[in-house]
């Protein structure tokens, strides 16, 4: 019995039709637990609010202590889904722009450059709200980013997964010392710099939202629009160009996206590490392989990420709490560990 071409197009929608929709499934239920730890987020703390306190907060009430309590934790509670949003697509993109599973703002020095560029700015410019920090952050992340393509990209084979890796690690140790060099001799920014190093979003204010939600807007349509030409580097950049793509313009572009959602957020928050890591390995998944349904999904799930660590951070060391930063890296370091062994080193 002879298949006909009619019957080929028939599966072959159908097949589509089920994988739209398992995926669709599964970004649904991935901002239902969102939209939970939403609302744990401003129910938990040092002390605990009743969920009627929270609604009533959530519906602009904030005349009793709870309710008072609640309406300080949202504005952190949107810096943390913002932020954790930020970093995973910024992941998702840079895996994609260098094809390495190990890519990451952490892992790759881009995090320590915009925190390097910051600390300069604090130490000799005089740097100190988080307005002017944003530029800088930019510049510096920007600047890495090229360096460590670049250093990645010496001698033979070019910029593979290995040398990208080993590039970023050696150049966020040297950018460590920097940071340490600038900041040791000033005491008077030493605590302000620290703090700001370690990474969290317990400071975070209405005003720190809405200064770095037009860059994170940017960021996340830049990158969401390089989404078919990421598909297409994927395929490597010699058949990429032969299906019509202008492969430097592509990379470039996505990677200015990825740029400036990790400068924007590392501005605010500090660097924060692994979540770029973790977050499009665990979306690839559940969503798959394309670019088009990995930056989304990275979106909900970092945001879920880093909501859900500042959540732990406040319940493990009560009644002080411990930086989202911290909790990331305990999460992050046992999954990277996890992934070179599976990628086998040698392999990359």
């Amino acid at each position: 019995m002879t298949i006909t071409q009619q019957e080929i197009m028939t599966s072959t929608a159908a097949t589509l039709r089920r994988s739209i929709r398992v995926r669709s499934t599964w970004l649904v239920f991935a901002v239902a637990v969102l939209v939970v730890l939403l609302i744990a987020s401003t129910m938990i703390g040092s002390r605990n609010v009743a969920l009627v306190d929270v609604l009533a907060a959530y519906g602009g009430a904030a005349e009793g202590f709870d309710q008072a309590a609640v309406a300080k934790r949202i504005p952190r509670t949107l810096l943390a889904m913002l932020a954790g949003a930020a970093l995973g697509v910024s992941g998702a993109v840079m895996q994609g722009v260098t094809r390495n599973p190990l890519a990451d703002p952490g892992i790759l020095g881009i995090n320590t450059g915009a925190a390097l560029a910051v600390v300069i700015g604090i130490s000799f410019f005089g740097l100190s709200t988080a307005s002017s920090y944003i530029g800088w952050a930019i510049f510096g992340a920007a600047i890495t980013a090229v360096f460590v393509y670049v250093i990645g990209s010496l001698g033979r084979g070019g910029a593979t997964p290995l040398k990208l890796a080993l590039a970023g690690a050696a150049t966020a140790a040297a950018l460590t010392s920097f940071i340490s060099a600038v900041v040791l001799p000033r005491g008077d920014i030493a605590g302000l710099a620290r703090d700001w190093q370690i990474g969290g979003v317990g400071g975070g204010t209405f005003a720190s939202v809405r200064l770095i939600l037009p860059m994170l807007i940017l960021g996340f349509l830049i990158s969401f629009l390089s989404s078919s030409g990421l598909n297409t580097l994927a395929l490597g950049d010699e058949l990429a160009a032969g299906l019509g793509q202008r492969v430097a313009i592509a990379r470039a572009t996505a990677a200015a996206g990825a740029v400036i959602l990790c400068g924007a957020a590392t501005a605010v928050t500090g660097p924060i590490g692994f979540v770029g890591l973790v977050v499009p390995h665990a979306c690839r998944l559940l969503g798959g392989v394309d670019h088009r349904w990995l930056i989304p999904y990275s979106a909900v799930v970092g945001a879920a990420l880093l909501t859900a660590s500042d959540i732990l951070g406040r319940i493990v060391a009560r009644p002080a709490e411990l930086d989202v930063g911290i909790l990331t890296a305990l999460i992050g370091a046992p999954i990277f560990i996890a992934i070179v062994r599976r990628h086998k080193m040698s392999a990359l």
